[in-house]
């Protein structure tokens, strides 16, 4: 590396985001990685560091360490530390470093929750206190008849709703893929539908005034929902985890679960048969669940 050619720690971040979108990397990955880097950067700055030539993996350290202060998580410092791993590799690779400070950085210990799996009480509670909310219950009921990621809801068309069929568009190195739509869910999207606003927009989830309903807007009406509902402790993605883990339990081979909800590997889906396995053994017939 020529030492006579710096690159600031600005300019670092700049390109680091910029070779994350060459990248196609998933425009939330995008977004938090930038959004570390740049709370970094600015650590650094305050320490009087100017380029990223400068940096040593003490001031790193230092880093992490005032972000435990300050209340950050096991968990959360992880995933900062993924995002500090990436940028230094990229800075190694393009050779504006020649020793990279994060290589030696090891990940704190915390303990991963297993998936939160709803109750079949809890989500005819969730499907009451929507009921009313077209839809809301149509949103609902795609999550939990399609095991649909949010992302992967909130990037539907029109045009994708295929009369018993839903089409999922590829997203975030996800292939495209086909999955049926039962009785339930296709009745909560005719039923939503009738009351759509007529806008040109072609999303199939759109607010009052047509524009399209995004990921922060779901995962808010939901949250929302869980609350009128009174279920405690649960997410959105925990619907999805609900559709596979019922599905398990009454009797659908995991390649067929697997394929439905687009999981890269067979392993992924395995992973659901810890969680259900003491309930493998009831006769759990799913109703149209």
């Amino acid at each position: 590396m020529d030492s006579t050619n710096k690159l600031d720690l600005a300019s670092a971040h700049g390109q680091f985001v910029q070779y994350l979108t060459d990248q196609k990397r998933a425009h939330a990955t995008i977004l938090a990685y930038g959004k570390d880097i740049d709370q970094l950067t600015r650590f650094l700055s305050d320490l009087g560091k100017k380029s990223v030539s400068e940096v040593q993996k003490d001031d790193l350290d230092a880093f992490l360490k005032k972000l435990s202060s300050d209340g950050y998580t096991p968990k959360s410092l992880s995933r900062k530390i993924n995002s500090i791993k990436t940028f230094y590799r990229f800075l190694k690779n393009n050779n504006f470093i020649s020793v990279n400070p994060a290589a030696e950085i090891t990940h704190p210990k915390y303990e991963v929750k297993p998936p939160r799996i709803l109750s079949k009480i809890e989500y005819r509670a969730l499907r009451d206190a929507c009921k009313g909310d077209p839809r809301t219950y149509a949103i609902v009921e795609l999550f939990l008849q399609t095991g649909i990621r949010i992302g992967e809801l909130a990037n539907i068309k029109l045009e994708d709703i295929k009369d018993h069929e839903l089409v999922v568009r590829p997203q975030e190195g996800h292939l495209q893929r086909s999955v049926p739509l039962n009785k339930a869910a296709k009745q909560a999207l005719d039923d939503y539908l009738e009351i759509r606003p007529k806008v040109k927009n072609d999303a199939l989830f759109v607010t009052k005034t047509g524009r399209a309903l995004l990921v922060r807007n779901i995962r808010t009406t939901i949250d929302r929902y869980f609350k009128l509902a009174g279920i405690e402790n649960a997410k959105v993605n925990d619907l999805r985890h609900t559709f596979i883990a019922h599905h398990l339990m009454s009797g659908t081979p995991l390649t067929v679960i697997s394929r439905l909800v687009g999981h890269k590997r067979l392993s992924t889906t395995e992973k659901y048969l810890d969680l259900v396995k003491d309930k493998m053994s009831e006769s759990v017939k799913l109703e149209e669940l």
